[in-house]
């Protein structure tokens, strides 16, 4: 491939971007101005040269007095050709300036029309105009490139971000053109993660862009490619310019083949490899997001293969057989799209009395329907979004309680889920701490729930983190207690406030016996170490006697209240409010 094709490559990429982030003046209306100005001009001229006169009412006005009125239609047109239509709409404003610029000299010279004296004048301000307008677009052009490259490049790896993609396959709908969407992930990135670090593993991520990026711009593959870097090691490449599936399955090969050389980082030779899923549009679906769903199924279900085939194309097949690349999809777009909310489930104490809320988190699809957090938690967990949602939840609901306590003077607490992910990320102390300041919340009147497998994980680090929180004046929750790898050992290392007993425990409580004698068991531990205990999961009448009977301290469950919207939540406290008064 020589330079001259290489070069044309780098255009087509730049200029693609160009168009997603620009507004074209349609073509039509260049025409449209020309065909004005020529109008305009000739009666400029026509007029400039009448000696007659018309009557209007009881007033006589001479024709040439129209000349002026045509001449500045013919300027408007001009200057609106420089504004609209950039270096094209400059040249062609200049050139029929300087062609009609001898015509008038020649009128005034020849045939001695000193009426046209005026429009020499005028010729000449517009020029200056135009230049004016012409070089203060260019400089504000050179602004808006460099917006352009902010908002649709990746700061990273440099190469068009999600939002490029998205708008590029909007348009490609509009066009009703064809496309194939392919989803890449680079395969096992978390051990090359664990191995040399975030920081080289960016490396390792700027050196497949690089490839992938030279491999789009060279023109090699014979299909018109982009390139983008979609999420952490996901990538996507919108492939044009086709003639079948098949020139589709090489140049998806070629993008193989470019990690087929290992990659050197600081003297790290690492051999590397990505998974490949695509669809097309229309013929696998003629919907946005549900072309992107397709293609990250295929993906998906490639890496779960784990053949030594790391291409595949989407078919129905995929959508009967597993559910959890779906769920991903819809929550990305939840957190991209503010999907993510809050609803609150009250706590009380066995007297009735309100002990506080705990923030659970809900969410919304494209379509605005509920997906349940039975299905996108988990998804949460496993691909690693969960403290995205913990953040938007603690945000959301940190903002409303805040404004509770002003309005209320109630002194109750906000309880919120915190990930093992979330809890030991960079950064989490001083996010909460902003939070607790940006609303307004005591740090007493905080809770944050973390499970006990926390202190499996990394004990020392654990135990750090939530050293710092207690010193905050932050409470802690041990959260579904007896669910995981309980040691009296840990717990009595664990700074915490409350115990909560899992659900799973209540429902059986009542079945027998030794059920029973369980729950109370936990219960007495938690009050030797120190901690008040809350039952989760209350729903029967007769649960609610057993907890109280063996000392459980505090109640949460749908006897008295399932989790209920913000607006709801402030109803439980204006009724709390009136139960204090009245007594």
């Amino acid at each position: 491939m020589d330079n001259k094709t290489a070069s044309n490559g780098t255009r087509n990429v730049q200029k693609t971007l160009s168009d997603l982030s620009s507004y074209r003046t349609p073509q039509y209306i260049y025409y449209i101005l020309i065909a004005v100005y020529i109008v305009t001009a000739f009666i400029t001229s026509v007029t400039a040269r009448s000696t007659g006169y018309f009557t209007i009412g009881e007033s006589r006005l001479s024709i040439y007095a129209f000349a002026g009125v045509f001449s500045s239609l013919s300027n408007i047109c001009i200057i609106l050709m420089t504004v609209l239509f950039g270096k094209k709409g400059f040249i062609t404003a200049l050139a029929a300036l300087l062609i009609q610029s001898p015509m008038i000299l020649f009128g005034i010279l020849v045939r001695h029309n000193y009426n046209s004296i005026p429009g020499v004048f005028g010729n000449i301000l517009v020029i200056i105009t135009i230049f004016i307008v012409y070089l203060n677009n260019r400089e504000i052009g050179k602004y808006q490139a460099s917006l352009r490259a902010q908002a649709l490049r990746d700061t990273l790896t440099g190469l068009p971000n999600r939002f490029a993609g998205h708008e590029l396959i909007s348009t490609l709908i509009e066009k009703n053109e064809n496309f194939f969407l392919v989803f890449a992930n680079i395969n096992n990135f978390k051990n090359i993660n664990d191995t040399i670090g975030f920081e080289l593993g960016n490396e390792v991520l700027k050196e497949i862009a690089s490839r992938w990026q030279t491999l789009a711009d060279n023109g090699t593959t014979g299909t018109l490619d982009f390139v983008v870097r979609a999420y952490g090691d996901e990538f996507a490449i919108i492939i044009r310019k086709y003639k079948s599936e098949n020139d589709v399955i090489k140049t998806i090969g070629r993008y193989e083949d470019a990690l087929s050389y290992r990659i050197t980082i600081n003297d790290c030779d690492m051999n590397v490899s990505a998974s490949f899923g695509y669809a097309e549009y229309p013929t696998d679906s003629d919907s946005h997001q549900t072309l992107l769903n397709y293609a990250a199924a295929a993906m998906t279900e490639v890496k779960r293969l784990n053949s030594s085939n790391h291409i595949l194309r989407f078919s129905p097949e995929l959508l009967k057989t597993d559910r959890t690349f779906e769920i991903e999809q819809k929550l990305r777009y939840a957190l991209e799209n503010d999907g993510i909310y809050f609803h609150l489930q009250p706590q009380y104490d066995v007297e009735h009395k309100l002990r506080g809320f705990e923030a659970l988190a809900r969410m919304k699809d494209e379509n605005g329907n509920f997906v349940s957090p039975a299905e996108f938690i988990p998804v949460a967990e496993k691909t690693g979004l969960i403290d995205k949602v913990d953040c938007m939840v603690f945000s959301k609901a940190a903002v409303f309680f805040g404004d509770i306590l002003r309005k209320s003077g109630l002194d109750i607490t906000l309880s919120v889920n915190v990930s093992v992910r979330h809890l030991m990320k960079n950064g989490f102390i001083d996010e909460v701490h902003e939070s607790l300041t940006r609303c307004g919340i005591p740090a007493k009147n905080l809770e944050i729930e973390i499970t006990e497998s926390i202190m499996i994980d990394s004990v020392d680090k654990a135990l750090e983190v939530i050293g710092e929180i207690e010193k905050m004046g932050i409470q802690i929750a041990i959260d579904d207690f007896g669910t995981g790898y309980s040691s009296l050992s840990y717990l009595n290392r664990f700074p915490a406030d409350l115990l909560k007993i899992d659900k799973s425990f209540v429902d059986k409580m009542d079945s027998g016996d030794a059920a029973k004698k369980y729950v109370a068991a936990i219960i007495s531990i938690g009050h030797i170490m120190g901690f008040d205990v809350i039952a989760e999961g209350v729903e029967e009448p007769e649960q609610l006697e057993t907890l109280k009977e063996i000392g459980c301290d505090f109640i949460q469950g749908y006897i008295w209240g399932k989790p209920m919207p913000a607006e709801e939540a402030e109803k439980v406290v204006a009724k709390q409010l009136e139960s204090a008064a009245a007594h």
